[in-house]
């Protein structure tokens, strides 16, 4: 009786522990951080599609995007996009001669630097002024952030769908946890 009693304890003991297991994993997922794959080609060659990577979702309920912050946002098509932070709130922003202007002042993109080496012609990002994307905006409005993919040839964002709010950001996101080969933090 004392044995049957002893096994019936242990076999609680686990499933309580197995419940906060799993209360625990689904607070880290729902609320704290999440995985993504990287879908297309639009951040090549900083992210490779299929890159699998960590969202973190805390950050910006402690803190706003900051300028070349990579972040997951829910995009007007119902996906979500995978983009890079070029613009802030209140900022004028123009691509003059392949140089990011913000403010009227040129902007160093360090992370394109790989990819423009590479051409064998033209710009990697064409001239544009926020004016061209959306003639009622001298400046972005506050709350909302300009994203583009590394990819500039080959990227639908905010110089396709506008400027996105930032309500509509899941995270950031900088760590590439498989393929095993290409785990990395990037910038």
């Amino acid at each position: 009786m004392e044995k049957v009693k002893k096994e019936k304890n242990e076999i609680w003991e686990w499933t309580k522990a197995l419940i906060i297991a799993l209360l625990i994993a689904v607070v880290i997922r729902y609320f704290l951080f999440t995985p993504i794959v990287v879908d297309g080609e639009s951040m090549m060659p900083t992210l490779k599609d299929g890159d699998k990577m960590i969202v973190n979702k805390i950050g910006y309920r402690l803190g706003e995007p900051k300028r070349f912050d990579i972040v997951v946002f829910h995009a007007p098509e119902g996906k979500d996009y995978i983009k890079r932070v070029i613009g802030l709130p209140g900022e004028h922003i123009e691509y003059k001669d392949d140089q990011l202007y913000i403010n009227g002042e040129p902007i160093d993109e360090p992370y394109l630097d790989e990819y423009k080496s590479q051409l064998s012609e033209g710009q990697l990002t064409q001239d544009f002024t926020l004016q061209d994307i959306d003639p009622s905006l001298d400046v972005i409005p506050e709350g909302y952030v300009f994203v583009m993919g590394d990819n500039r040839r080959f990227s639908k964002d905010s110089r396709h769908i506008g400027v996105v709010s930032e309500d509509e950001i899941i995270g950031s996101t900088s760590v590439v946890f498989w393929p095993l080969s290409e785990i990395k933090i990037v910038k």
